[in-house]
């Protein structure tokens, strides 16, 4: 298995002979105002840019959207993608929305999918904690993230846009993956709520998946990020995380 951090939660996955493309954010820098509602809402997004071309990215087997966010896919994805591409969403709802932007193969996870031998699990998770969810429910929406299994490859969880909280923890319970990718920028909205992980969060997926490889994405790619990498790392070297938290820069990769 391989994996490719692009930028913001946009990951390449090579999984079972099979090459996924997470979250398609494709848009170049600085080209679309901050999102509304988030902090530092007047810089621009994306705040970095493209590590490698579109045609690069877009040469994939599937897409997975974990949900319908502006910046988790967009335009230029939508242009890119070829229309007869596996599209798997959470729901019917994006179902709706990607099968009306033209694409013809789109997919619902369900509980358990198979795709060309590898098990696709759609999985809950939470984009911000109880008070900030209640509030801005509208805006947040729904999340999902994925589980791959397959019999020749390590158990991939992408966690998506969430906090930790009792959902995770049982993911990761119930599914015992040997890699976990965490959002974990820290992304708050007006009033310093956070609406996916930060330090305390990924530490409490550590301390709950001690056997699990770490990934941190959706590191500073959004105005709305609070995390940077490099805190990140004095982080996990305070709290001796390092051997099995790993943060890409945005273009690179791990094989395991």
């Amino acid at each position: 298995m391989q994996f490719t951090q692009i930028r913001n939660a946009t990951l390449k996955i090579n999984y079972a002979g099979k090459k996924f493309l997470i979250d398609p954010w494709l848009v170049g820098k600085g080209a679309i105002p901050g999102f509304g509602g988030t902090i530092n809402d007047h810089i621009r997004n994306p705040t970095a840019d493209l590590p490698m071309p579109v045609s690069e990215i877009v040469d994939v087997d599937a897409v997975i959207l974990t949900h319908d966010h502006p910046d988790h896919w967009d335009e230029v994805a939508r242009q890119a993608i070829r229309k007869d591409i596996p599209f798997f969403v959470q729901h019917e709802k994006d179902a709706r929305v990607v099968r009306s932007v033209g694409f013809s193969n789109v997919r619902l996870l369900d509980e358990t999918n198979d795709y060309e031998g590898i098990t696709l699990i759609r999985t809950p998770g939470q984009h911000g904690r109880p008070k900030v969810l209640e509030d801005m429910k509208a805006l947040l929406g729904e999340v999902s993230g994925v589980v791959l299994k397959h019999p020749d490859e390590k158990t991939f969880y992408i966690a998506g846009d969430t906090v930790w909280c009792q959902a995770v923890e049982d993911n990761l319970n119930k599914y015992r993956p040997d890699i976990v990718v965490l959002n974990s920028c820290d992304a708050q909205v007006i009033g310093n709520e956070s609406i996916i992980m930060g330090k305390q969060d990924i530490h409490e997926v550590y301390k709950a998946a001690p056997d699990a490889t770490i990934i941190a994405s959706h590191m500073e790619a959004v105005n709305h990020a609070t995390l940077t990498r490099k805190e990140l790392h004095e982080f996990l070297r305070e709290k001796a995380m390092t051997q099995r938290v790993l943060v890409p820069e945005d273009g690179e990769s791990y094989t395991f």
